[in-house]
């Protein structure tokens, strides 16, 4: 049994109360107003739930991360990159990115981005906090993925590809871009394959927070303003 969050209070039990089994469920109930999202995240907290559940809420252990210096483009991918054949954009199609986010997804087993969840997330992007990705072939959405910047952390929340390695490259370009901006890491939840292929690792959940702790909202690198970039590929990605 977790605890059950009020509608009136922000505050969440303590990180060390989450669950081992299932991994990492901390609470339920609550809502998802972007002040409540934000102060999850900013205690290593994540909402997760299907279509017809209560809002659950998670804090894994071990947490998965990417560091940026660390990212790890197979030889495979560099050739694919080195093509030159995608452009690369930053928050100018947000709406259409966790969209399509929702769309892989619910072919493929189901969806968690929810209604509820895209409109939310939608509030935090009008804010300058929630962030996309995008990779365009011409005029055509292809791959892309979004999640939240707080202080010098990205906390990655989902990805999609409509085709071969689409994701990865959006994933490769967010992690040079935020190395040149002084991020210090990468939150991406849980392990998967995909993610270890690009230099993900696990830490515990106490150093993962310790990274936390160092989140200032006035940071430069967070600051609360649409990115509304276009990358130039050969100034921010070397292969």
């Amino acid at each position: 049994m977790v605890p059950w969050l009020s509608m009136s209070n922000h505050s969440f039990p303590a990180i060390d109360t989450a669950l081992a089994e299932p991994n990492g469920l901390l609470a339920a109930g609550g809502d998802l107003t972007p002040n409540r999202l934000i102060a999850a995240y900013k205690k290593g907290i994540f909402p997760w739930f299907n279509q017809g559940e209560p809002i659950l809420w998670w804090s894994p252990a071990p947490r998965c991360v990417l560091i940026p210096s660390q990212l790890h483009i197979s030889k495979s991918l560099k050739k694919q990159i080195k093509k030159n054949q995608y452009r690369i954009t930053f928050d100018l199609a947000f709406n259409q990115v966790i969209q399509s986010c929702s769309e892989i997804r619910a072919s493929d087993e189901g969806t968690w981005i929810t209604d509820d969840i895209q409109q939310a997330y939608c509030h935090l992007f009008d804010q300058g906090v929630a962030h996309s990705i995008e990779v365009w072939d011409d005029n055509l959405l292809v791959g892309g993925l979004y999640g939240l910047a707080l202080g010098r952390v990205f906390f990655g929340e989902s990805m999609f590809s409509r085709r071969s390695n689409t994701s990865k490259i959006a994933f490769c370009y967010l992690a040079a871009q935020l190395k040149q901006w002084g991020f210090q890491l990468i939150d991406c939840q849980v392990h998967n394959n995909h993610l270890q292929s690009l230099g993900a690792t696990e830490i515990s959940r106490e150093l993962f927070l310790d990274y936390l702790n160092d989140i200032d909202a006035n940071s430069p690198t967070a600051k609360n303003t649409p990115w509304k970039l276009t990358i130039n590929p050969t100034d921010v990605l070397n292969v």
